[in-house]
């Protein structure tokens, strides 16, 4: 077994002499990084990502670095093209990676700029697999899913962890437990805790409890079986989290405990809360943080000074959760709204936006495929400010120029996001420019007056995605612009995109001449990303994804500033201080 061991830990490749493949990146050294796996059972969608992502916090704010990762079986090779009924909001990374949402909550939580590093599919997978071999880089073997497919998962974990220089690296393996597509990713992990020794690897078992309502009690049986699978693959966690709808009775964890080997102290119950940043606090009182240092050995690692530190801040930011005696509403605008996931940055930006502000943000979904001139004053009638979101399509587009019109001429606060600056541009050409046929070629492509449309250099580049502007940007900022003043005065923001259409330059000056303000631009580029309407309380649109950015002690600027115009619409009697001064308060408080 030692000479096994000691044969393991030298090959970095494949060959004919032995079975042993497990790649190393240069330089990497075993035990230096501990891995910390969080796999699902019985169903998807009790929140890995939510679970992973409040654990690897209390173990930033021990003063530990942390990097996690997901996991997802599909085949495609990112998100981008994914629809968001099906799958949930599409996360941009700084560095143009399209994702998946979970990505969104670990950057939420860690306040962290992720990378493509962080995010794999079994598409990427398979991709660098089957190059390798055409390649000739396994040496004339025979390429199988053990060792090659779930070597090359190891290898990605083991770069990760190489190139952020992690304590701990997090990694959630998407689906469940008994999906096919994710079988060899349980069990590369498995194979990964082999290799890597004791102490190396903590699995935590997230799994759900059915509370039937014509049973009135809650049952395990469904827990039990999906532990069980777990076990059969060669997995002993060391953790279960039990999701459920109210507390996890004492009966049911003991039970858990008993069918799975894992300690009663470590089985904990997960019930809903009503904000996932409430989460953290309830690990840390369960335990499961030390718990976890202590499995992988690392406790002598923390600085409780840090922790002190991180988590007073932090709870004066929870402390403020659901303690407002405002509330406003505020109405998004789209057309995946039956799917709440589908703008899930929305909904924390906004959140983040309302705990600064003290008021709590109640949000009206508002399906714009049935909304016109006619009926747009009765659907926003009970709102105090709007959203328009990102898209793309034809469907919902009349609806959602409809509203930008109501919100522009009843003065009622705005924020347009991506497609919702384009069709602020359409609306404005229309309705104060004169342009009575401006349209989009995305719309419309055969529109005889189109105002937003791919510019002449973007069409040069070929393939499906290849005049997607993705990911992080500077944006030049103009000044003395209430843009401006939300970001600080500063003279450019970097900020996250996802479209390939624009403002056609040739319009820019009409527009500007009939009040519209470009207090935004790519830099060394006719490219515009942020406008606005000086005449209007707040009207704000930009071709990028602010709340991509948002973060719970930083909520994005123009997130702010719009609940904070809605603050002052809903309550004009208070003697509200107006968007700009409520943000710049904002960060005066927390910069």
């Amino acid at each position: 077994m030692a000479k096994d061991n000691e044969l393991l830990a030298s090959v970095s490749d494949a060959s004919i002499e032995s079975e042993f493949f497990s790649p190393f990146p240069p330089g990497y050294k075993k035990g230096k990084t501990k891995y910390c796996v969080v796999v699902g059972t019985v169903m998807s969608g009790l929140g890995k990502g939510i679970f992973s992502s409040c654990l690897a916090k209390l173990m930033q704010d021990k003063g530990l670095k942390v990097a996690p990762i997901k996991l997802e079986g599909y085949l495609n090779i990112d998100s981008g093209t994914l629809n968001p009924f099906r799958h949930g909001e599409v996360f941009v990374l700084d560095d143009g990676m399209e994702c998946d949402m979970d990505l969104g909550t670990y950057e939420r939580m860690l306040d962290l700029d992720l990378t493509k590093d962080n995010f794999t599919t079994s598409g990427q997978i398979f991709s660098t697999v089957l190059n390798k071999e055409r390649h000739g880089d396994y040496l004339g073997r025979d390429v199988q899913m053990i060792p090659h497919v779930t070597g090359e998962v190891k290898l990605k974990l083991r770069t990760l962890a190489q190139k952020s220089g992690a304590d701990i690296v997090f990694v959630e393996i998407g689906g469940t437990v008994g999906d096919l597509e994710n079988a060899y990713f349980i069990e590369a992990m498995r194979e990964l805790a082999y290799e890597e020794g004791q102490n190396s690897c903590c699995f935590v078992a997230l799994t759900y409890i059915l509370e039937p309502k014509t049973l009135g009690e809650q049952k395990s049986k469904a827990a039990q079986l999906g532990i069980k699978q777990l076990l059969q693959l060669g997995i002993q966690p060391e953790i279960i989290a039990c999701r459920a709808t109210s507390p996890v009775s004492e009966k049911v964890r003991q039970k858990i405990s008993l069918y799975s080997n894992v300690p009663f102290e470590r089985v904990f119950s997960m019930s809903d809360s009503p904000s996932i940043y409430t989460i953290p606090a309830g690990l840390r009182d369960s335990g499961i943080d030390f718990g976890v240092l202590r499995l992988l050995k690392i406790e002598d690692r923390i600085d409780l000074r840090h922790e002190r530190k991180a988590w007073a801040k932090w709870c004066d930011f929870t402390d403020r959760i659901g303690t407002a005696k405002r509330e406003v509403v505020i109405g998004v605008t789209g057309k995946y709204t039956t799917v709440r996931d589908s703008y899930a940055s929305i909904i924390n930006a906004l959140e983040h936006a309302g705990i600064a502000l003290g008021c709590n943000v109640k949000i009206k979904w508002i399906e714009t495929s049935s909304v016109n001139d006619a009926n747009v004053a009765g659907e926003l009638s009970d709102v105090d400010g709007i959203i328009v979101p990102g898209g793309f399509g034809t469907r919902g587009a009349e609806g959602k120029i409809a509203c930008i019109k109501f919100a522009r001429e009843h003065r009622l606060p705005y924020l347009g996001l991506c497609f919702g600056f384009q069709m602020a541009v359409i609306e404005f050409a229309r309705n104060v420019c004169g342009l009575k046929n401006a349209n989009s070629t995305e719309v419309d492509p055969r529109s005889t007056l189109p105002v937003i449309d791919v510019l002449p250099e973007q069409k040069k580049i070929e393939g499906l995605g290849g005049n997607m502007r993705l990911g992080g940007r500077d944006v030049e900022i103009k000044p003395d612009t209430i843009a401006w003043e939300l970001f600080g005065k500063a003279s450019s923001v970097r900020l996250r995109f996802r479209h390939r259409y624009e403002v056609i330059p040739s319009y820019i000056e009409q527009f500007e001449k009939a009040g519209m303000i470009f207090s935004g631009k790519a830099p060394n580029h006719p490219i515009m990303q942020i406008l606005e309407l000086p005449s209007h309380p707040f009207f704000i649109g930009t071709q990028a994804h602010p709340c991509l950015t948002s973060r719970p002690l930083r909520p994005s600027p123009p997130f702010a500033g719009l609940v904070a115009a809605a603050l002052q619409k809903r309550f004009p009697a208070d003697n509200l201080p107006d968007p700009v001064k409520a943000v710049q308060k904002i960060y005066t408080y927390n910069p």
